[in-house]
């Protein structure tokens, strides 16, 4: 893996992959980036770029509105190589935690949490039974839907491939009619996931209607004992079906994992309510450095 020596840059490429995730294994991550497939999925979308400063490997970005960042380093001496970054001017975004406790508030370095971006973290074991009272209108809503449809559910597969690409278009129309906003970048990067899902390392799960895909879920391991999240979709039309989704892909994968991260809101109030209402264990807090 050719990485150029900070300041120079070059965009990261699929031929990444195994470098990346031998850095990631190391680390043992919390927060939602810091997995492979995300990085190389949204990679037109932040403008991800790598460098190499010591023994780091430095990930530079850049945010929804444009603003430039580099993530936590990644190996090496991480907390001196942020420092030097942030003293050359460069705002850091995405460290947990752990990172600001070890080597940004020993130095007097004073981190911003970014509520928009703290990923939600649920115990697997509930996403998937639905334990007691505090699930009771998730259960309703896919009894709801099992009494009404014969449907079947199946781990995601390239035969599925056409039938999800068909649900993607079908569920970006209507969200897009019904906020009035453009959905390339999330669109695009689902379909890219779908399609290249066996070379990133991809699992997901499918529930078929007739035959047909209704909804699916993809994600991979993000740690030793957590499972991401990171794409779900399901026709906006039938009730019940994206709890039931939801259920099937934390009952079916990743089984030894003891956690579900299931990424940030954005700071979408639909989204945050939703994701509130599965009740998480806690939020990944990630904070922010803006540069000297």
């Amino acid at each position: 893996m050719e990485i150029p020596i900070y300041p120079a840059r070059r965009p990261l490429e699929l031929s990444d992959r195994l470098p990346l995730q031998k850095i990631f294994t190391e680390l043992q991550p919390e927060v939602s980036e810091l997995v492979f497939a995300n990085l190389y999925l949204f990679r037109k979308a932040h403008d991800y770029t790598l460098s190499r400063a010591g023994k780091s490997l430095l990930v530079f970005g850049r945010g929804y509105g444009g603003e430039p960042y580099f993530l936590p380093p990644l190996g090496g001496e991480r907390g001196e190589t942020a420092r030097l970054l942030l003293a050359a001017g460069n705002s850091l975004y995405g460290a947990d935690e752990r990172f600001v406790a070890d080597h940004l508030t020993p130095a007097g370095i004073a981190a911003s949490e970014d509520r928009n971006s703290f990923d939600y973290l649920y115990l697997r074991e509930e996403l998937a039974t639905l334990p007691g009272n505090r699930f009771h209108k998730k259960k309703n809503r896919i009894n709801y839907f099992m009494a009404r449809h014969r449907f079947s559910v199946e781990p995601f597969t390239p035969r599925h491939l056409s039938g999800a690409l068909l649900l993607l278009r079908k569920w970006r129309r209507v969200r897009e009619v019904a906020t009035g906003s453009p959905l390339d970048l999330e669109t695009g990067a689902t379909g890219e996931a779908l399609m290249m899902a066996g070379e990133l390392g991809l699992e997901g799960v499918v529930v078929l209607l007739e035959g047909k895909v209704a909804a699916f879920a993809l994600g991979e391991r993000l740690n030793r004992e957590t499972a991401v999240c990171h794409f779900e979709k399901a026709d906006p039309f039938t009730e019940g079906l994206a709890q039931l989704v939801n259920r099937e892909f934390s009952r079916l994968l990743f089984t030894d994992c003891t956690f579900i991260n299931r990424e940030q809101d954005l700071g979408e109030s639909g989204l945050r309510k939703a994701k509130l209402s599965y009740h998480p264990l806690r939020l990944v807090k990630k904070y922010r450095v803006a540069g000297w």
